[in-house]
């Protein structure tokens, strides 16, 4: 089952009272394929959108309207859901103070404050999707009318939700793509459940995301003692073949031959191991003068070799 579909079915479940139905049908009509004086079509490919607008039609208009299944090539079905009586589109206008000759848009007055979610929520289930956050974090309405669709950008925009819009193809998308911004949707149409899905994919995706940070740095720093490890044994073993290690003072001498004894230990733990513990900022001070002893041999080296 997709998210969507939860998404549809907890919408679904959360309208309950006869206000709440009738301004979820609303947003499913104003928002459907076809809204005219002499066609209705409520087209959409979720069974659970489907069920929900014959429940609802029937309730609110007080009969059934004709629906017809189609299989598509994807394998999926269609459920379309038409009229052209007009005497049942014009019951339908009436009911909803819709005006033939205006173009189609959101009037809030007809609804209570308190069911503009619930009106939100039947424009998800007429027109909208959202996808599997666990893949990418996208919510939309594709709506059949521009005007449609700026004003619902300018109502999730009241609940501080940042839409956008963008033509595609016939249609108009109304797309959302900051986290936050979803979550406040699907919380104001209802879907409380899907909003905290929502938010535990992000945590255990930040969780992943630091995780994979921390190892990167890890790597990076394991990289990079390794490297600096093996300057120093190459610097500790070109003065012991030249001068030995004699030649060095007590206290470098001692940080030479334990890197000499192992290779991969850190400096924390070399500073940790001499007689006289010191910090890791001492030791490398310590290798610091070995690498200054060991370029002025290799200089003498190409001095020597140049007479």
């Amino acid at each position: 089952m997709s998210f969507s579909n939860d998404v549809r079915q907890e919408v679904c479940a959360y309208i309950s009272d006869k206000d709440k139905r009738y301004a979820c049908l609303y947003g499913m009509l104003l928002f459907c394929r076809k809204l005219t004086d002499g066609h209705i079509c409520f087209q959409t490919g979720s069974s659970t959108s489907a069920n929900k607008f014959c429940e609802l039609f029937k309730e609110i208009i007080g009969c059934e309207i004709s629906m017809k299944q189609q299989e598509r090539k994807s394998g999926k079905t269609m459920y379309t859901y038409e009229t052209k009586d007009t005497e049942l589109i014009a019951k339908v206008f009436e009911k909803y103070r819709i005006s033939s000759a205006d173009e189609r848009k959101i009037d809030s007055e007809i609804i209570s404050n308190n069911s503009l979610g619930v009106f939100t929520a039947g424009v998800f289930l007429s027109c909208g999707s959202v996808n599997d956050p666990e893949k990418k974090y996208h919510l939309e309405f594709a709506a059949n009318d521009e005007n449609l669709a700026v004003q619902l950008k300018e109502l999730l925009g009241n609940i501080g939700v940042n839409a956008k819009t963008v033509p595609r193809r016939s249609q108009h998308i109304v797309y959302i793509k900051d986290s936050e911004s979803i979550e406040d949707t699907l919380t104001f149409i209802g879907a409380q459940q899907a909003t905290l899905e929502l938010i535990n994919v992000k945590i255990l995706k930040d969780m992943r995301n630091r995780v994979n940070r921390s190892i990167n740095c890890d790597n990076a720093n394991i990289d990079k003692m390794v490297k600096a490890a093996e300057k120093q044994l190459a610097d500790i073993m070109l003065i012991v073949e030249t001068d030995g290690l004699d030649s060095l003072s007590p206290e470098l001498r001692e940080v030479a031959e334990l890197r000499l004894e192992d290779g991969m230990m850190s400096l924390k733990e070399i500073g940790e191991s001499i007689e006289v513990p010191i910090s890791r900022s001492g030791v490398n001070h310590r290798f610091q003068k070995i690498s200054e002893i060991a370029e002025e041999i290799r200089n003498r080296s190409k001095e020597n070799e140049s007479c």
